[in-house]
């Protein structure tokens, strides 16, 4: 079983937020692939079903956390241990300040870059999770970092991230698969970012 993770806070407040892209994606993904009905359990909202893949079915697990979002930790490591679900077999999307917005790119392990979402996993579960990493941008000061990710998606964002989130969604047989690198290419082939400014690191 594929344990499916998207990162966000719980509640109508933030259900906009850039912070909350990872929950909009697990959203589009039950909602394509008829996995649910939406469940409370493992301290989250989870929904489960089988993907059809080009190798077959593959059973899955989707979990919105509802600890929110600096203690996601805690929920990936209940769902994990229930399911016996190693490290290799999770699979987190989450927005992130050192990527354009718009671009997408799935990571194997690494760092947690001073994702508190990331760090609770690290802490829980394992650093060696793939992350869908789900470009907002920076906005330059990290003063502003708070306001930035708890602010909505803009209007003029709202047809890329809509656009992106619909590509992950459409691809998803493939990383259930296992094709991690035809993955990523479809995805992006489906939804190439905008032209984006400023620094960003892979």
């Amino acid at each position: 079983m594929l344990l499916i993770v998207g990162l966000g806070n719980p509640g109508a407040k933030y259900s906009r937020n850039r912070h909350n892209i990872g929950f909009m994606t697990l959203d589009a993904l039950a909602a394509d692939w008829n996995l649910g009905p939406w469940r409370s359990r493992f301290q989250g909202l989870a929904a489960e079903g089988s993907v059809d893949t080009p190798k077959g079915p593959v059973k899955v697990l989707l979990l919105k956390p509802q600890t929110f979002y600096n203690e996601a930790g805690r929920a990936v490591l209940e769902a994990a241990h229930f399911y016996k679900i190693p490290p290799e077999d999770i699979v987190v999307f989450h927005d992130e300040l050192d990527l354009a917005p718009g671009k997408f790119r799935l990571k194997a392990g690494g760092g947690h870059a001073g994702n508190n979402g990331l760090r609770s996993i690290a802490a829980h579960v394992s650093p060696d999770v793939r992350r869908g990493r789900i470009g907002i941008g920076h906005p330059g000061d990290k003063a502003k970092v708070t306001g930035w990710v708890l602010a909505d998606i803009p209007k003029a964002e709202e047809q890329w991230a809509g656009d992106l989130i619909d590509a992950i969604a459409r691809s998803f047989p493939l990383l259930a698969a296992g094709d991690v690198d035809a993955f990523q290419t479809k995805v992006t082939h489906l939804a190439p970012a905008p032209g984006n400014s400023g620094p960003e690191t892979d």
